[in-house]
């Protein structure tokens, strides 16, 4: 029988401790994370990444979390403090931090599984039933509670969320095979040739890195794999193969509840990925919803005046076109076309931005011409520069990625970064 009332959901996510793993390094993102790590790169005009994660928890009711950070984790330690303190500790809610403290082992995290188990003292003193683990670094709108609910429904140890990607992309992930009950019968991290879904030739079953776990299964799991010296102590790795052959671990595919199609879900682990996604959000349609009352993406923002456009000479206009400006921003007698810019970002007269996402504190200055680019906060982009127009040029000064898309950091113009990255 399916028990899938709100009031169960309730229940289920109550008796719930969700672990955030965000203290990864992000190395396909250059340069946007030598100084902070990924899960505090900025995202879609006002947020950072971490902040759909952590809006996913509290929307679907779990509001007990904790944040596990290591690499560069300040500015996401210190985003969290100012955006996440809403939670009512006396209630029993919390976003808590969890830096790496050698709770343990005299050995910072070595892995994901690993990062858990240095905190098995901590999550045994939430006495949660279940352990839901996600990764602090992808885009999306998802509720828990019906993956809570599937895990419990089908009596399972251990329950991973999954999507269908193209196969041409799969090998970045962990793909797994699934009977017609959902159980996963194979699991293979990132495999050089990745199996195809039967009946879909194109596409691979992909675990998005979200995984319910029955807290005593955890705790038992956690350290037979800690005692392996041939373990490298991660879950997608070690723990989750291993698994499959002992215990019932069952697949929970990520479709939107209104379509029943693939849903949205976006690893923006590359400096071409983390620039489309932020572009998808200009679209007319945009698959990501930020105005959807319904399911908000919570975050910390300074308050800010509105964004402000001034002048309007024949040679001298400022305008936006097809394009998302946040707060604080003002556009001086420029053009900004198709483009993304975050908060407080100034664009001087005479220049034009097309086709690119600037982060916050970004000054361009007067006749600058700006194309394909993903300018990184606090840059001061000096009078006249033009980027995006020649590929030799780009390449001697910035970061050029596949796709041509320009990264420009402070450190490229000979600047220093600045506070609170």
């Amino acid at each position: 029988m399916m028990h899938t009332t709100k009031r169960f959901v309730s229940r289920m996510t109550r008796q719930t401790l969700a672990l955030v793993l965000a203290g990864g390094r992000g190395s396909r993102l250059h340069d946007l994370t030598k100084w902070r790590a990924k899960p505090a790169v900025p995202f879609g005009g006002k947020f950072r990444i971490i902040d759909f994660p952590l809006s996913n928890c509290v929307n679907s009711g779990i509001s007990q979390v904790g944040v596990i950070t290591q690499y560069k984790s300040h500015s996401l330690m210190r985003h969290i403090q100012r955006g996440w303190g809403f939670l009512r500790g006396e209630f029993g809610e919390f976003v808590e931090l969890l830096p790496a403290q050698q709770r343990i082992e005299t050995s910072w995290y070595e892995g994901t599984a690993n990062a858990v188990l240095q905190n098995l003292d901590i999550i045994r003193s939430h006495n949660p039933e279940y352990v839901l683990i996600l990764a602090g670094d992808h885009v999306y709108k998802m509720d828990y509670g019906t993956m809570l609910a599937a895990h419990v429904e089908q009596e399972a140890d251990v329950t991973i969320g999954c999507i269908e990607v193209p196969l041409e992309e799969a090998s970045a992930f962990g793909v797994m095979s699934v009977d017609d009950n959902l159980q996963i019968t194979e699991f293979e991290e990132k495999p050089k040739d990745p199996k195809p879904m039967p009946g879909a030739p194109g596409k691979a079953l992909a675990s998005m890195g979200i995984y319910v776990f029955n807290s005593k299964t955890l705790f038992e799991e956690l350290t037979k794999d800690h005692d392996l010296s041939s373990s490298s102590h991660d879950f997608g790795k070690d723990i989750i193969p291993s698994v499959i052959k002992r215990l019932r671990v069952c697949a929970f595919p990520f479709r939107d509840p209104v379509s029943n199609k693939v849903a949205y879900w976006r690893d923006v682990g590359t400096i071409d990925s983390l620039w489309q996604a932020n572009m998808e959000l200009i679209d007319v349609s945009p698959e990501l919803n930020l105005y959807d009352l319904d399911w908000p993406i919570w975050t910390y923002q300074e308050q800010l005046p509105p964004a402000k456009f001034i002048f309007n000479d024949a040679d001298r206009c400022g305008t936006a076109v097809d394009s998302m400006l946040a707060g604080g921003c003002i556009v001086s007698g420029a053009k900004v076309k198709h483009s993304l810019l975050f908060s407080q970002v100034h664009v001087h007269s005479y220049s034009t931005v097309e086709d690119s996402v600037v982060f916050p504190d970004v000054e361009i200055g007067r006749h600058c011409e700006i194309r394909s680019a993903l300018i990184d906060r606090g840059c001061r982009i000096p009078e006249g520069t033009r980027i995006g127009f020649d590929r030799q040029q780009d390449e001697a000064r910035f970061h050029v990625s596949p796709k041509g898309i320009i990264l420009v950091t402070p450190e490229m113009l000979g600047q220093d970064y600045p506070h609170g990255l």
